[in-house]
């Protein structure tokens, strides 16, 4: 069912859609985390949105440990009580090559459900905070990218076109430089 998932690549419209609650729990999505928890590892990510692998539902994958061991699923997650403020220096699997430094909270309690589920709420910090913010932002179609000034944005996007122009066009992909 999920065996040819693939992760959308900037500036894929595709990554601009909002996605929806999920409201059914049940084995596909199981699976589909799994499957999301291993296109993950295999890129060397260290989260990923179900809007990346073009599945339009409030779903999170992350894992932040460094073992890669302690891997994290968020199905609806919601940020409650962000505080304080941290500089953070941030890639994606959907926008490859380009790092940028952007602003997020530093702590946030984030609520959410699990793959049954069951309503939960955890207190998060530190990378694992950054990383929940990021995923959560595809789930609005939001990139990180977004909170870049438009001078820096203007760069990033003509580093993003040249590095699309020396690459292959990906079947299914719509490559517009904006």
């Amino acid at each position: 069912m999920f065996e040819n998932l693939e992760i959308l690549q900037f500036p894929d419209e595709r990554l601009r859609r909002l996605s929806v609650s999920v409201e059914v729990f049940n084995k596909e999505l199981k699976a589909l985390a799994d499957k999301m928890l291993e296109i993950m590892y295999q890129s060397n990510g260290i989260g990923l949105a179900a809007p990346q692998v073009n599945q339009t539902i409030r779903l999170i994958v992350v894992d932040v440990s460094e073992d890669r061991n302690n891997p994290c699923i968020f199905v609806n997650p919601k940020i409650k009580q962000p505080s304080g403020s941290v500089d953070s220096s941030e890639g994606c699997l959907s926008v490859p090559e380009i790092r940028t430094t952007i602003k997020r909270y530093e702590n946030i309690t984030l609520e959410y459900q699990d793959l049954n589920g069951v309503r939960l709420e955890e207190s998060l910090d530190d990378l694992l905070s950054i990383c929940v913010q990021h995923e959560i932002d595809h789930l609005d179609g939001k990139l990180f990218i977004d909170y870049v000034p438009d001078v820096k944005l203007q760069r990033l996007r003509k580093k993003i076109a040249k590095s699309k122009k020396n690459q292959p066009t990906i079947e299914g992909t719509t490559v517009r430089v904006v």
